[in-house]
């Protein structure tokens, strides 16, 4: 019999969580406390999520909570105890992005089921089973994915997979969006992004009502079948800071497609529509497009859709949606307390007894009536299935102590079902040691284009020159000098590019490249064989000391820390692995699916082009391996003059260079060597300001 995957749905309040279960949720994923990426939605309080986890359980549904933010060193032990507490109570999974919480997490709540957030950016097979062997139950994969890519990650991992089916597409792959925080100081990998993503732009000309960013909303109502086919595990529907009875009414019409195997009516159709989209829907990545056709914007003047949204509130608000099958066997017999056994489908059965009938004075209780008080479980979470009724005749029994009977019983299941699994429960280990927090301070260099690498740059002999993997083809040999070479893995790709990828890098290995640069937790399989050193780049979201340490005991040399991170935070981080921070360059905004030049009718990767916004600051856009589009922030950040960032125990500082041209790039690095003050337009991005 094929398992239809579960169905899992936003709680971002009380009420969507009541919403959701209502009309057909098997699982509900929610915000308890402050390490959450939906730190706007109403969330719970400590009382309401004790409730919910009842509400949810009594009723055959299960609770996810979501720590999937990046946590500094201060804010470890925090995360820690919510999730402790969380596991005592019962929660059945908890999502994560850190590798430091991760690591926190396997060790000292051992038994607590582990979920690996789609901020991990995984789109592998590689990237899926790194996750699963350092204990995630299951993995949620990227909304990019297609149902290729889904398939192929479905058979190499043995992880549960999730898949977004419904709701809101960021433009940039989840977890390495830094476009909130750079421009704002609002990081969506904190759980604050403000969606810059929403707002207008322009392609190489003025910022008008164009918004090359905006996506639709995802719906795959119409995959369901080809999904539980390939054996995802489970579905998710986006939402927690929509309204509960947008939940509902997408809940709905998800639990009622996969319950009956079919794709949506156009009725379901228009009511999808109506509960909230962006100019209608897009399938298309799940369908392995991308183009134009995948954007719109939702005008602030839609009106609400009043009259559905009052349908699904009436709806959930009775409670009565959602019920639990129960079977329940009575026994009165003289001279012997009555006793009901009420047992559920998930194996609980309990038992409760009441008084000991007495004799009948005018008309003796009959087993009909008994069955038909016994049925009257309106106002509680349960159905009775079956009644059996043992009755020995000319008894009486009241039916206020039937009644009695009947609820304590259900009382008794309550808690049966409600009851927290015993877990395990260690103390955390010790901190990492900071055995490489010193040392002299030595440069790096990472470029974009071969033309960048001149004799004159490498004649200043940085420790490392990070290029690019799929340039390294067009050398033959190395420029002469005394520096190691890396080569820099692109930091999105799909399965079946991964043999082109080790073909380069065999190639590279024969240039004489000797390291590697891993933006990704899937790179980490990729290289583990490839005899080449491994270092960590930005893109593995390094945020405190035990993350570090994780990478470390992956077999890593060197990682870059975030650079969300603030001076005072790199300074206190424990060293257990080499750290590098980027301390020059335009740093990256966001890495996209689509190619922003293609959507715009003219893709000329090989000239200059700018995403404008409408104070006219120009973003360059830069051309990714597999066609396509990161994005850099407008001006430069410099630190050369400034003596912090060789204060803070770093090993290595990144000069990284995306649009300078080989001169500048010379006069770049020359500059820091003698710590000159900026030239012209830059930023000290969020090393002093930091970000919420």
């Amino acid at each position: 019999m094929r398992r239809l995957p579960e169905l899992l749905a936003p709680a971002g309040s009380p009420e969507a969580l009541r919403a959701a279960v209502q009309h057909g949720a098997d699982a509900v994923y929610l915000g308890w406390g402050s390490f959450n990426a939906r730190r706007g939605a109403r969330n719970f309080s400590d009382e309401e999520f004790a409730e919910a986890l009842a509400y949810c359980h009594v009723r055959g549904v299960r609770v996810f909570l979501t720590l999937n933010t990046l946590l500094t060193d201060q804010e470890l032990p925090q995360a820690l105890e919510t999730a402790a507490a969380a596991c005592r109570l019962g929660a059945d999974a908890v999502l994560v992005q850190d590798w430091g919480l991760l690591t926190l997490l396997r060790l000292c709540l051992p038994d607590l089921p582990l979920h690996a957030s789609t901020q991990m950016s995984v789109f592998t097979s590689g990237g899926a089973r790194e996750a699963c062997g350092d204990g995630c139950q299951r993995v949620v994969i990227a909304r990019e994915c297609s149902a290729e890519d889904t398939e192929a990650i479905i058979r190499n991992c043995p992880a549960e997979i999730e898949v977004f089916a419904h709701g809101a597409l960021c433009m940039c792959y989840s977890g390495q969006c830094a476009m909130s925080a750079l421009i704002g100081g609002r990081s969506g990998n904190r759980g604050r992004c403000a969606q810059p993503c929403r707002l207008p732009y322009g392609v190489n000309e003025p910022a008008k009502k164009h918004f090359p960013l905006s996506l639709k909303d995802s719906c795959l109502a119409g995959e369901l079948g080809n999904m539980a086919r390939m054996g995802v595990s489970c579905v998710k529907l986006e939402g927690r800071m929509k309204r509960p009875e947008y939940v509902a009414a997408v809940t709905r019409i998800y639990a009622r497609l996969l319950a009956e195997g079919r794709g949506p009516t156009a009725a379901e159709n228009r009511e999808l529509e109506t509960a909230f989209s962006r100019s209608g829907f897009t399938s298309w990545y799940w369908q392995g497009k991308h183009g134009a056709g995948m954007f719109g914007v939702r005008p602030e003047n839609t009106p609400e859709p009043k009259a559905l949204f009052a349908e699904v509130r009436a709806a959930y608000e009775k409670d009565g949606l959602r019920t639990v099958p129960v079977d329940l066997t009575c026994r009165v017999s003289a001279g012997a307390p009555c006793a009901l056994t009420a047992a559920d489908s998930a194996g609980h059965s309990v038992t409760v007894s009441g008084p000991v009938p007495e004799a009948a004075r005018s008309r003796a209780l009959t087993a009909e009536e008994l069955e038909t008080r016994l049925r009257k479980t309106g106002g509680t979470a349960y159905a009775c299935r079956e009644v059996t009724v043992e009755l020995d005749g000319g008894l009486s029994l009241p039916a206020s102590a039937v009644n009695a009977l009947r609820r304590d019983a259900l009382s008794a299941l309550t808690e049966a079902r409600v009851h927290p699994p015993l877990r395990r429960e260690l103390p955390p280990p010790a901190p990492p040691e900071n055995t490489c927090g010193s040392g002299a301070l030595q440069w790096t260099v990472s470029v974009t284009g071969m033309a960048q690498l001149s004799p004159a740059l490498v004649a200043l002999n940085p420790a490392r020159v990070c290029v690019p993997l799929e340039l390294l083809p067009s050398l033959s040999t190395l420029p002469a000098g005394e520096t190691e070479w890396c080569a820099i893995l692109p930091r999105v790709w799909r399965d079946r590019d991964e043999p082109q990828l080790k073909t380069w890098l065999d190639h590279a290995r024969s240039l004489g490249v000797t390291g590697a640069l891993a933006g990704n937790i899937g790179h980490l399989p990729l290289l583990r064989d490839s005899g080449l050193y491994i270092y960590g780049d930005f893109g593995l979201n390094v945020f405190n000391s035990r993350s570090l340490e994780y990478l470390r005991k992956k077999g890593l040399r060197s990682a870059c820390v975030s650079f969300e991170l603030r001076f005072s935070q790199i300074r206190d981080l424990r060293k257990p692995l080499p750290a590098e921070a980027i301390v020059y360059g335009r740093l990256p905004l966001m890495i996209t699916e689509n190619c922003l030049l293609e959507n715009s009718g003219s893709c000329r990767c090989d000239q200059p082009n700018f995403l404008r916004d409408r104070t006219g600051a120009a973003f360059p856009l830069l051309p990714a391996y597999g066609h396509r589009t990161e994005i850099q922030n407008d001006r430069p950040l410099w630190l050369a003059e400034l003596p912090d960032f060789r204060r803070l125990g770093l090993r290595y500082a990144r000069l990284r260079f995306t649009t300078e041209s080989p001169a500048e790039c010379v006069q770049v690095f020359r500059d820091y060597l003698e710590g000159a003050p900026a030239r012209g337009t830059f930023t000290r991005g969020l090393y002093k300001r930091g970000v919420e």
